[in-house]
């Protein structure tokens, strides 16, 4: 297990945020998961975050979580670093983070806690438990019901093992001011849906890293559009902007919950994994229907006809 200190440099980049694939009856496919994560580890992605929100945590018991963790800090080997989602209650989330800790990984991603609308001071002691529960290192997801402010952030910066501030909020204004009180302090990541299509202006305002969903399919051209924001190279971001990611939001937004449903569809549509593919999502998520997934295919053969991969095994 990386040490916060050691962990922080690594928080800067593409950040691959595996499925987690599952047979066609909803059980763990844990073998098809570590072919998963074996091939995005040689991505060029800069970490790993399991079991989070594209990887379905909400819908992993314990043992299945613990087990999917262990597999994938198995397999990176130590190559990168691999982080799960934590989140529900205080105290299951404090549960949740020793089994991470237990099965290696690096650091948490606390996602929203579960249902509550909280006071400032609830959020405080409800990460401050989760931090004394665990050594792993922590990074705040501010979304939905889990928004914190500028003060609460200061306060808990003070704990040594936080070392992340991702926002999926989507109100620069504030992000911004988080950072200007924090400075480097924290690492900062863009947690929007579909990062890309937002990461130019995060980036503006200080944020170094972000959460791709394109990685599971398509890790050559989000790692390329990485590239053109830090170069400052406008045309390439509008082209991959206008090509790749607009189209694919709109089958996104087709659904409620798509944002993870068409990532596993689009694994499965280009048979990376074999036969038995990435599998169903878990309810309450479902599946695209027919309509849309024919829309999904022919976004992906656009995509994929004017950004070739280099390796034509996508996956597995």
């Amino acid at each position: 297990m990386l040490s916060p200190h050691a962990l922080r440099p690594h928080l800067e980049g593409v950040f691959g945020f595996p499925i987690t694939p599952f047979f066609a009856d909803g059980s763990l496919h844990l073998d098809a998961f570590r072919r998963h994560v074996r091939w995005m580890k040689g991505t060029g992605v800069h970490a790993l975050f399991v079991c989070a929100g594209t990887g379905e945590f909400f819908n992993l018991d314990r043992e299945e979580y613990r087990d999917a963790v262990a597999a994938a800090v198995e397999e990176v080997g130590g190559a990168l670093p691999v982080l799960a989602g934590c989140g529900y209650s205080t105290a299951i989330a404090c549960r949740f983070a020793r089994a991470a800790e237990e099965a290696g990984a690096d650091g948490l991603l606390l996602l929203p806690p579960y249902l509550v609308q909280a006071e400032q001071e609830g959020l405080y002691r409800h990460v401050r438990a989760i931090a004394d529960s665990t050594a792993c290192s922590l990074i705040l997801y501010h979304r939905d019901n889990g928004l914190y402010s500028t003060r609460t952030t200061l306060r808990l910066a003070e704990l040594p093992s936080v070392v992340g501030f991702k926002d999926g909020h989507g109100n620069l204004e504030q992000f911004a001011r988080i950072i200007l009180e924090m400075g480097d302090r924290l690492a900062y990541m863009n947690g929007m849906p579909t990062a890309e299509m937002t990461f130019p202006s995060y980036y503006a305002v200080g944020c170094r890293g972000y959460s791709s969903a394109l990685s599971n399919f398509a890790p050559h051209i989000t790692l390329r559009f990485n590239e053109a924001v830090r170069a400052g190279e406008l045309t390439v971001q509008r082209e991959i902007l206008s090509d790749v990611i607009e189209p694919i939001c709109r089958v996104r937004d087709l659904g409620k919950g798509y944002a993870v449903s068409y990532v596993k569809a689009a694994v499965n549509l280009l048979g990376s994994l074999g036969p038995q593919g990435a599998g169903p999502v878990r309810p309450p998520l479902v599946d695209l229907p027919p309509d849309h997934l024919e829309q999904l295919r022919m976004v992906l053969d656009s995509v994929l006809t004017r950004y070739p991969a280099q390796d034509s095994t996508l996956s597995g």
